[in-house]
């Protein structure tokens, strides 16, 4: 069968479903500062302007006790109130809104203020350390270490399969609901392409640049990258780093696109996998909102489903993108635009599933905490049977009788440096009027989960060989041991952080 859009590609969209007011382009470059930073900046040019808090307070006419609350990061200020103490200051308003602490104590000070607020620590029962003048730095600094080799420790613990696996099937239900539509996410991609005077359908490899460019951004091809990472950002610099294509390949676009996208969607560094995951979703949707825009797809698809003859590969080809980018595509926009319940999925050639995303009712397998990942799927579906066709390059469309009803689907055999794997797309049999492929004779029947229909040997086999064989299991070793530790699970700081001193401009 065939439905997934991928979790692992791991965002929330509030995580998913909540809606997020559309942020303007400029103000979605960076994040916010938050109270805490703010108060350091505050505190900062309010000691170095040689004022008490009893001075300020006096002058912009609040008790010194509420702006002690400020400058210790407990009571947000309103931009109001932020005007009147940089005019009490004589320091520009963008002073006290700058995102980087204004010291390095103040930055110490700062995370561990976060620390002694998280709720991890608030669960040992331990009493706050004061953070002050007199507070040594040497003290500052040990306090600071320990509480995020704490965090690390817990974070590793925490980030086990199990963990990912339900991390999955919690974002899956969020994508459920929304149709798998995000439209904060759509809107900031027009909004982007409004900027860049795009004209209009395939979004360009120099549509990208310029792009990057209305960011802030330059993207730079590099030979060196990290081997652990896909792109870098070098926030400083506003440099992205991109590897340079490979022989035969040419279309950096989609790297360049997701990275720009933690960019414009704001994103903090993931608190959890579950948030690590669903950022990935993120940015992959931001992505193919660009390289398939909304406004330019919608008539496409409403025209095709006006002519039933509603067809993945005309998408790929009309856009330029992979096979798998214009499944997803249309799963994004086929429910909320046409109507059309759909299920998306990629399998490797052992019927693994990899990615999965379903709301017309399809039953996907799955364990005992709800995740389809890593599940095995039935060997009557559309998504396996295309592997047994004569011509892998060509769309196989089949009709599968299953327990939750039956489903038309086409696939696609997809060839990577990691084997072949199978694009799966299906919809209801009331709504196949709609799809090129619908003539088909190729049908099948899943009894799934029952296990005599495909998990169980025929009989005659069974009988000949049960207690003959011995085969030797190849062992999936990522699935017994935790997740990679980091703040982005698998990627090495120390390569990373020497990566960007290596390019760093210099002077």
């Amino acid at each position: 069968m065939n439905r997934a859009s991928s979790p692992t590609a791991s965002a929330p969209v509030g995580r998913l479903t909540t809606p997020r007011a559309a942020v303007p382009v400029e103000e979605s470059r960076k994040p916010a500062p938050d109270a805490l930073t703010i108060g350091r900046r505050l505190r900062h040019v309010r000691q170095e302007s040689g004022q008490t808090l009893g001075d300020v307070a006096q002058t912009v006419g609040m008790s010194a006790s509420a702006l002690s609350l400020i400058e210790n990061g407990k009571r947000e200020p309103r931009l109001s109130v932020l005007t009147a103490l940089a005019e009490a200051l004589g320091t520009p308003l963008a002073e006290l809104l700058a995102t980087a602490p204004p010291t390095r104590r103040a930055a110490l000070e700062i995370r561990l203020e976060r620390a002694q607020r998280a709720d991890s620590y608030h669960q040992l029962g331990l009493p706050a350390v004061k953070i002050g003048p007199r507070l040594p730095m040497e003290a500052l600094e040990a306090l600071v270490g320990m509480h995020e080799a704490m965090a690390s420790v817990q974070a590793e613990r925490a980030a086990t399969p199990e963990h990912a696996r339900m991390a999955n099937a919690e974002l899956r239900m969020r994508m459920r609901a929304a149709d798998n539509y995000f439209g904060e996410i759509e809107g900031m991609a027009a909004e982007l392409l409004t900027a860049i005077k795009h004209p209009g359908g395939p979004i360009s490899r120099a549509a990208v640049d310029r792009l990057a460019g209305h960011l802030g951004y330059s993207l730079v091809h590099t030979s060196d990258m990290p081997g652990s990472t896909r792109t870098v950002t070098d926030m400083t610099h506003k440099r992205v780093y991109l590897p340079q294509p490979e022989a035969g390949q040419h279309d950096s676009r989609s790297l360049a696109l997701q990275a720009i996208g933690h960019l414009v969607l704001g994103h903090q560094v993931p608190a959890d996998y579950a948030e690590f995951l669903s950022q990935r979703v993120e940015i992959n949707y931001f992505a193919a909102a660009l390289l398939m825009p909304e406004q330019d797809v919608v008539p496409r698809l409403q025209d095709a489903k006006q002519a039933k003859d509603i067809a993945i590969e005309d998408l790929r080809d009309a856009f330029a993108v992979s096979y798998e980018t214009a499944a997803h595509r249309f799963t994004n926009l086929a429910t909320r635009h046409l109507d059309i319940p759909v299920h998306f999925m990629r399998i490797s050639r052992e019927g693994v599933i990899y990615k999965a995303y379903e709301n017309d009712g399809v039953s996907f397998p799955r364990d005992a905490t709800g995740a389809i990942e890593g599940q095995r799927v039935c060997r009557q579906w559309t998504a396996r049977r295309v592997f047994e066709q004569p011509d892998l390059s060509q769309a196989f469309q089949a009709y599968t009788d299953t327990r939750s009803g039956t489903y038309w689907c086409t696939a696609v055999v997809d060839r990577t440096s990691d084997g072949l794997f199978s694009v799966n797309v299906g919809v209801p049999y009331q709504s196949v009027k709609w799809m090129r492929g619908r003539e088909t004779t190729h049908r099948s029947q899943s009894r799934c989960p029952d296990p005599s229909c495909c998990h169980q040997p025929p009989a005659e086999l069974a009988e000949r060989w049960t207690g003959h064989a011995w085969p030797s299991a190849r062992a999936h070793s990522h699935l017994l041991a935790a997740m990679p530790p980091g703040v982005f699970p698998g990627v090495d700081d120390t390569e990373v952080y020497t990566f960007l001193e290596r390019h760093a401009p210099t002077g």
